[in-house]
C-alpha cells in the first residue's frame, strides 16, 4: 500500500490509511503542526513571527473544535461508534487546546526572564500534543470512514433481501412491482461503491471492485430478461439454468464488494494471484543484477530453481494447441538461451566466491548482461505472441458470427442448428478464456492481471449463458421476451469483446512504459436499464447521413478532449483531485466523439444518453451546496484571497449549471428518431460547453495549487511570515469529507 503522507513525518498515528480521501484531509493538518515544530529558533522574535506563531496555533484551536463538533453530532448518531469516537474527539479537543495555550504569545514579550511556557521554551510539550492531535483525529476519520463501510453492507444487505424475493416471484406484476425496488437499491448501491473504489489508495482492490461493479452492471439487466422469460416460460428447463446462473454471479459479486471493503479473508482473498511470468522475470532480473552488489546476496541453488519456475510456467504458451509450431520453438529457444546464460553466470560466480571476491570480475558482469537480456528476450517473445493472439481473435470474432447464427437458429426453432453453433460458440469461448490466461502472464501490473482474470471469467459464464438463451428461444421461436433474453446475454459478449480491446492496449502501454494515457472510466449502472418502464427509454440508432452531419460537432469534441488530456500533463502532481476528474471526464467526452463515428461502446442513443448522464453524476452527485468543492477538490486553495477564490468558483458556477443543463436535457423524453437526433445535438453541445469551462479552469487552478505548495513549503523550512490562512489544518476539508461521506445531512 501506498504510505500515506503521515508516515513521512514525525507523527506516526499509528492507524493505517486505506482510503485519499482521509490522507488528503490530513495532510494540511500534518503542514501546520510540522511548522510550530520545525520553526527556526532564534535567539530573538519578531512581532511578525510572534503574530504568525499566534495565528497559527489559533488557527488550530478554533479548527479542531468545528471538528470535534461535526466528530460529536457523528457519535450521537451512531450508538456502536459512540464510545470510541467520543474519546477521540476528547483527546483531539484537548490536544487542540494545549497546542493554542502554547502558542499564545501575542501578547508575551519576547524575552526569556519572564518564565512564561511556551513553544519556544517547551518544545517536547508541543511535540507531545501534536502526536496527540493527529493520533486522534486518525482515529476520528477513520471511524467515520467506518460508518460509510456500514452503508455499503446496509446497502448490500437490502439488496439481497429483494434478489431474493425477485428469484421466487411467480407472477409478472409482483415481479414488476419488486423489479422496480431492486433497481432503485442497486442504484444506491452503485454510487456507495463507486466512491468508494475511487477512494480506495490500493489500486489492486480499486481494480477487484471494478470488476465486481461491472459484473453487477452487466446482470442487472440480464437478471431482467432472464426472470422475465422464467416467468413466461415456467417450464423451460434451458430458461432456468439461465435465470439462476445470473442470479449466482450476482451473489458473488456482492459478496466480492463486501470482502474488498471489510477486507475480510473468504473465497476473494484467497484467490492469491499466481505468479505471472512477467512478475516472475522481473524479480529475477533484480535477484541477478544485485549480484553487482553483493556477490551473497543470493544462492546458486535459489537462482536455479527460480529460472526452472520461469521456464515451466512457459507451458501455458508452448502447450497449447493454438500455439503454432514457429512460436513454439522460438519460445523454446529462448527458454534454452536463458538457461545456457544462467549456467554461464552461474559458474563464474562459483569461481568469484571461490576467489573471495568483493566484486564480481569482467567475466561475471557480462554474464550478468547476458543473462537478463536472455529472460527480457523471453518476456519479449511472450508478449509478442500474447497480444498478437488477441488482435488476431478480436479481429475474427469482431463480425460476432456465431452470435447472428444462434440468433437465427433460435428465431427459426432449429434445435439441430443450435447445437451446431453452440459448439463453435464453445470454441471460441475456450480461444478467448486461454487467451486472457495468456494476457496475464505479460500484463505488467496487478490491477491489469485482476482485469485479465475477471476478463477470463466473464467469457466462460456467458458463453454456457448465451447457449441456453438460445436453446429457449428455439423452443419458444415465437416468444418476444425469449428474444430480447437472448440479445441482452449476446450484448453482454460483444461489451467483453471491446472491454478485451482496450485491456489489450493497456497491456501495450505498460510494455513500453506509457503507464495509462487514461484513466479507466466504470459508468454508473444504467438508469435507463434498471426500469421496468422500458417503453420510455427505446433505442435509436443513428444512420450514416445523420451520424455524418454531426461528425464536425464530434471532431471539436475530440479535440477538446484531446487539449484537457494535455493540460492535465502539465500538473506536477498526478494524483491530484483535479487531474482524475479532468481525465475521467475527458475520457467520458471520448466516448461520445467514438459514437458520433459510429465506434466505440456506445452502440445505440440510449447508451450514448446514459454517458451523458454519467458526465453529471461524475461531477454534481454529492449533497446540496458541496459539488462545486468537490469536483475540483480545492482544499489546497482555501487560503486564497477573495480575488482568487471568486475567479474559481465563478468558473465551477458555470460549470454546475452547465452539468444540470445536460442532465435534463438527457433526462427528457424524445419521441421520433428527429427528435432523438435533435437531442443528441444538443447533448454534445452542452458537453463541449463542459469542456471549455474545464479547459479554462485547469491552468488557473494549476498556477494556484503551484502557488499553494510553494507557500506551504516556505512555511514547513520555518520562515513564519504571517501568510497562514485561518482556517487552522483545513477544517474546510474535513467538513468536506464529512459531508462527502454523508455524514452531515441532519446538519
Amino acid at each position: 500500500m501506498a504510505s500515506s503522507p503521515c508516515s513521512n513525518t514525525n507523527f506516526d498515528s499509528g492507524l493505517e490509511i486505506k482510503t485519499r480521501s482521509v490522507e488528503q484531509t490530513l495532510i494540511p493538518l500534518v503542514s501546520q503542526i510540522t511548522t510550530l515544530i520545525n520553526h527556526k529558533d532564534k535567539p530573538k522574535k519578531s512581532e511578525r513571527t510572534l503574530a504568525a506563531i499566534h495565528r497559527v496555533g489559533q488557527a488550530v484551536g478554533v479548527a479542531v473544535g468545528r471538528f470535534v463538533a461535526v466528530g460529536e453530532a457523528i457519535a450521537a448518531e451512531n450508538q456502536e461508534l459512540k464510545d470510541e469516537m467520543s474519546q477521540a474527539c476528547f483527546e483531539a479537543r484537548r490536544a487542540g487546546d494545549a497546542i493554542a495555550q502554547l502558542t499564545d504569545v501575542g501578547s508575551v514579550a519576547p524575552t526569556p526572564s519572564d518564565g512564561r511556557v511556551t513553544v519556544f521554551s517547551d518544545r517536547a510539550a508541543m511535540v507531545k500534543a501534536a502526536r496527540l492531535l493527529l493520533s486522534s483525529v486518525t482515529k476520528v476519520l477513520v471511524l467515520a470512514d467506518r460508518i460509510v463501510i456500514k452503508q455499503i453492507i446496509t446497502s448490500r444487505n437490502k439488496v439481497l433481501v429483494t434478489l431474493d424475493h425477485l428469484e421466487k416471484v411467480s407472477t409478472f406484476q409482483e415481479f414488476v412491482q419488486i423489479f422496480s425496488q431492486f433497481g432503485n437499491e442497486m442504484v444506491e448501491f452503485a454510487h456507495l461503491t463507486g466512491d468508494r473504489q475511487n477512494d480506495l489508495k490500493d489500486e489492486k482492490k480499486k481494480a477487484r471492485m471494478a470488476a465486481a461493479r461491472a459484473v453487477l452492471e452487466k446482470c442487472t439487466m440480464m437478471l431482467l430478461t432472464a426472470s422475465k422469460t422464467c416467468l413466461r416460460h415456467p417450464d423451460c428447463e434451458s430458461a432456468r439454468i439461465n435465470k439462476d446462473a445470473v442470479f449466482h454471479r450476482m451473489r458473488c459479486a456482492l459478496e466480492q464488494v463486501i470482502e474488498i471493503v471489510t477486507e475480510a479473508r473468504s473465497c476473494g482473498d484467497s484467490k492469491v494471484l499466481p505468479m505471472s511470468i512477467y512478475n516472475g522475470i522481473r524479480d529475477f532480473k533484480v535477484h541477478v543484477e544485485c549480484l553487482r552488489a553483493n556477490l551473497y546476496s543470493w544462492s546458486p541453488q535459489d537462482m536455479g530453481s527460480q529460472l526452472d519456475v520461469l521456464v515451466e510456467r512457459t507451458e501455458d504458451f508452448t502447450d497449447s494447441p493454438y500455439t503454432s509450431h514457429e512460436q513454439r520453438q522460438a519460445i523454446l529457444g529462448l527458454c534454452q538461451l536463458a538457461r545456457q546464460e544462467a549456467q554461464q553466470l552461474l559458474q563464474c560466480w562459483i569461481e568469484a566466491q571461490s576467489a573471495h571476491a568483493k566484486q564480481p570480475p569482467e567475466n561475471m558482469e557480462v554474464a550478468i548482461l547476458k543473462t537478463c537480456q536472455g529472460v527480457s528476450d523471453l518476456r519479449r517473445e511472450l508478449h509478442k505472441e500474447s497480444v498478437s493472439r488477441a488482435s488476431d481473435l478480436l479481429k475474427v470474432h469482431g463480425e460476432h458470427l456465431p452470435l447472428r447464427a444462434l440468433k437465427a437458429a433460435g428465431a427459426e426453432g432449429n434445435l439441430e442448428a443450435v447445437a451446431e453453433y453452440s459448439r463453435t460458440l464453445t470454441e471460441q469461448k475456450e480461444q478467448l478464456v486461454e487467451t486472457c490466461r495468456l494476457l496475464c502472464h505479460v500484463s505488467g501490473t496487478e490491477p491489469l492481471e485482476i482485469t485479465c482474470i475477471h476478463a477470463e471469467e466473464t467469457f466462460h459464464v456467458i458463453g454456457p449463458q448465451i447457449i441456453s438463451a438460445a436453446q429457449t428461444l428455439a423452443l419458444h421461436p415465437s416468444s418476444k421476451i425469449a428474444k430480447e433474453n437472448l440479445d441482452v446475454f449476446c450484448e453482454a459478449w460483444e461489451s467483453q469483446l471491446c472491454d478485451m480491446a482496450l485491456l489489450v492496449r493497456e497491456i501495450n502501454d505498460v510494455f513500453e512504459g506509457k503507464r495509462g494515457d487514461k484513466r479507466p472510466y466504470l459508468s454508473l449502472p444504467r438508469p435507463g436499464k434498471h426500469s421496468t418502464n422500458l417503453k420510455t427509454s427505446k433505442s435509436v440508432k443513428l444512420d450514416a447521413e445523420e451520424q455524418t452531419s454531426m461528425a464536425k460537432l464530434g471532431l471539436e469534441l475530440r479535440l477538446l478532449s484531446s487539449d484537457v488530456d494535455t493540460e492535465v500533463e502539465k500538473w506536477d502532481d498526478q494524483e491530484h483531485e483535479i487531474v482524475r476528474q479532468s481525465q475521467s471526464l475527458a475520457s467520458m467526452a471520448y466516448n461520445m466523439y467514438l459514437f458520433t463515428r459510429g465506434e466505440g461502446l456506445l452502440k445505440t442513443t440510449l447508451d450514448f444518453f446514459h454517458q451523458a448522464e454519467a458526465i453529471n453524476l461524475n461531477n454534481n452527485h454529492l449533497p446540496h451546496g458541496v459539488p462545486k468543492r468537490h469536483f475540483f477538490h480545492l482544499s489546497s486553495v482555501f487560503q486564497l484571497v477573495d480575488e482568487e477564490k471568486s475567479t474559481v468558483f465563478t468558473e465551477m458556477d458555470k460549470l454546475v449549471a452547465l452539468c444540470q443543463q445536460l442532465q435534463m436535457g438527457a433526462k427528457a423524453p424524445a419521441q421520433g428518431k428527429t427528435a432523438t437526433f435533435q437531442k443528441v445535438d444538443t447533448s454534445i453541445q452542452t458537453t463541449r460547453g463542459i469542456l471549455t469551462v474545464v479547459l479554462a479552469m485547469l491552468p488557473n487552478c494549476n498556477k494556484l495549487h503551484r502557488k499553494y505548495k510553494s507557500e506551504r513549503s516556505s512555511l514547513e523550512e520555518g520562515t513564519l511570515n504571517g501568510k497562514n490562512g485561518t482556517n487552522g489544518f483545513g477544517v474546510n476539508s474535513l467538513e468536506q469529507h464529512m459531508a462527502n461521506l454523508n455524514l452531515l445531512e441532519s446538519k
